[in-house]
């Protein structure tokens, strides 16, 4: 019996050996093992890929002010109608100032989305600015194949919404400035004629307002007072005159056909405007691409 137990002894004195002596690593401790195996240092990026990160940060940063912009704009016109009419906001649906709202909610979350994207090298939020972009691309292509296409009815939908103006020319003050811009800038009156301002319930010869059988005062030839301001009553009872006494005051011809050729001489400057759109929209995604590839293998590490 004692001479077993000095075996025993001796065999839990031994050296503990395995079969797997090859794999010397296997047998260090943690601490010193190589920490490349366990903790992949992440490539240092290059002074180009630094510099596209940031001008890619600066770049959606401005666009990020701009969508802000258009979203103070809209909002602010919301509240100001709501103010000056007194009796709440207008119904959002028909309201020309939701599209302020809504395109600058879009730029602005789409731009901080690659502004942090671009400062934290997030893949997710990259990829999120990445397809937001592509999603505007394709509704700007499908823009453009509606107007080669529908160009007929556009033209009546646009017909439709000057209508729509004359009709509530009074009503909000957005669509006024519009209309006065419109018609000062191309000097022109109503859709056809200087006579459609007669479906106005204002300007309508029947109406029991001052405003009967008048104009507005950006129809006029001189709508300004002492060239400073702006005569308000040059163009009242206009409609009770006839064409050649009307056309020594204001206007005869309608904005339908002057906007049309107007938008026919600016087809050039449409043409350049989309393309620096295109341009700005390639350069964002090409650069949110090389900061997704600069930091791709360190995702396939996780």
């Amino acid at each position: 019996a004692s001479r077993l137990s000095v075996q025993a002894s001796r065999l839990v004195e031994l050296p503990y050996s395995s079969s797997d002596d090859d794999d010397g690593d296997t047998d260090l401790p943690m601490a010193q093992q190589d920490p490349g195996v366990w903790c992949p240092v992440p490539p240092k990026p290059s002074a180009f890929s630094q510099c596209v990160r940031y001008l890619a940060f600066l770049w959606n940063l401005l666009f990020l002010l701009l969508g802000l912009l258009a979203l103070a704009v809209g909002v602010w016109g919301l509240l100001a109608k709501g103010s000056l009419r007194g009796d709440g906001l207008a119904p959002l649906g028909s309201d020309p100032m939701l599209l302020f709202v809504l395109a600058g909610l879009g730029a602005s979350a789409v731009s901080l989305a690659g502004c942090l994207g671009a400062l934290r090298s997030s893949p997710c939020l990259l990829r999120f600015f990445l397809g937001a972009m592509l999603a505007f691309a394709g509704l700007e292509v499908l823009g453009g194949l509606l107007l080669l296409v529908a160009r007929q009815r556009l033209r009546d939908a646009l017909r439709d919404a000057l209508l729509l103006c004359l009709l509530r020319y009074q009503e909000e003050p957005d669509l006024r400035f519009l209309v006065d811009e419109v018609q000062q800038s191309l000097q022109c009156c109503g859709l056809g004629s200087y006579r459609d301002w007669e479906t106005n319930p204002y300007f309508n010869c029947s109406a029991p307002g001052v405003q009967a059988c008048s104009v507005p005062a950006s129809c006029c030839l001189d709508p300004w007072q002492n060239g400073t301001v702006t005569n308000a009553q040059c163009g009242f009872g206009v409609l009770r005159l006839g064409d050649m006494a009307a056309s020594t005051v204001v206007h005869l011809g309608g904005c339908v056909a002057q906007l049309g050729a107007w938008l026919r001489g600016q087809v050039g400057s449409i043409a350049a405007g989309a393309a620096v759109l295109v341009l700005v929209e390639a350069a964002g995604m090409l650069m949110a691409l090389k900061i997704l590839r600069d930091i791709a293998p360190i995702g396939a590490r996780d």
